[in-house]
Formats: structure tokens, sequence, C-alpha cells
């Protein structure tokens, strides 16, 4: 699958526009929010592990103009956001709820005790962000690389995609701190560099990350 971005009319810290990388891990979750007029009840419900893009994608999504967003769902009163899903079904304007954790009973769910909005919640339509694969890491590496001015060509991704962790947290660290590494040593990234970022990041003895 070839990999797509998003760009977004937002400023970073060094003044580069973040972009959304579309990939294996949240394809289907923004096919879906391209067609809101299909969520059950007008509602959806978009999960996913941290730093995975879901406020981007929620900011998106609301400036599209479609629909609302209440972003961080799972810290909102619940009362609040029961009138928010009551509004959605007399306007039938969609509204998109973003939660830091999926719903349920298992460690670390979003527990809703208001019985009507968790009865209603369930209705909605649930959107998860996956685990990237190794196209979309590569990919992630180049951009969060390309929005610190710092240059990470194919042979470092070859290297890096293989060996680091796998998540948008994981590789977001990893160029978090090959960037660091080379400032500190005033150098453009190197392998000696990338292999001291993967063990920072990751763990692990220097044998492990090979040759």
């Amino acid at each position: 699958m070839g990999m797509r971005q998003i760009a977004l009319p937002l400023s970073s810290k060094r003044d580069r526009p973040p972009r959304i990388v579309v990939g294996n891990a949240n394809a289907s979750a923004i096919d879906a929010m391209s067609e809101p007029g299909n969520w059950p009840f007008h509602t959806a419900i978009l999960t996913g592990p941290p730093r995975s893009g879901k406020s981007l994608l929620a900011g998106w999504f609301a400036d599209s103009g479609v629909g609302d967003v209440v972003d961080d769902a799972d810290t909102v009163d619940e009362d609040a956001l029961f009138h928010r899903w009551n509004r959605a079904q007399e306007s039938g304007r969609p509204l998109l709820i973003v939660s830091n954790r999926p719903r349920g009973n298992g460690e670390g769910a979003w527990k809703v005790s208001l019985p009507d909005l968790n009865s209603r919640l369930g209705a909605a339509l649930d959107l998860e962000i996956d685990v990237p694969d190794d196209e979309m890491l590569a990919a992630l590496m180049e951009v969060h690389a390309e929005m610190r001015g710092l240059v990470l060509d194919h042979s470092a991704t070859d290297y890096l995609v293989p060996r680091c962790e796998r998540s948008h947290l994981g590789v977001e660290r990893l160029v978090e701190a090959i960037d660091r590494l080379s400032l500190e040593r005033k150098q453009a990234p190197t392998l000696a560099i990338w292999r001291e970022a993967l063990i920072e990041t990751k763990g692990g003895a220097p044998e492990d990350l090979g040759n």
C-alpha cells in the first residue's frame, strides 16, 4: 500500500506544518471519517495508542466543517458528553468522540458509569488506530525527521525500522533522540548515532542491534 499524507494548517515549534501519515494503522479510520453520513446515530468513537495522531485527525475532521469533535472524551464530564450526544441526534450533525482509552471493563479501559450514556456509546461506530507496519514506520520517521529539519535517508530507515519500537510514540522518541545526539555532537546522523538512539529508546545491548 503506498503511503499518502494529509497536510494540516497548523504550525509546529519549528514552523513546519505537521502532517498525518496515512497507512495500515489508520487508513480504515480515516476512510470512515470521510463519510460521517454513514455513522450509526451520527456518532463515532476514535481510539488509539499514545501519539498515534488522534487529536490531529480530530482537528482535520473539525476543520472539514462536516461535524463536531469531543477530544479527550474519557476525561469529560459524563452528563456533558451525554448532552453532546443528544445534540448530535437532534441536529443530525456528526459527532466524533476521541478517547485515549477504549471503552470496556478491562484494566485501564474507559469505564462509563452513566448507564444511558454507556448504552448510547455502545451503538456508535468504533474507529481504532492500530500498530504501524514497516512501510508506515518508515514514513513516520521521515515526517518526524523533516519536521525537525533532520535528514534521514532510506539507508537510515532501512536500518532503523526493523530494530525500533513498533509504535507511533516509539518512532517519535527515536527521531527525537537522533536529533538531540546529532546536535550534541554537531554532526549529521551516523550509524553510531542511530545505534545509540535505539539503545536509549528501546533498551538492549549494542550487539542486539546488528551491523
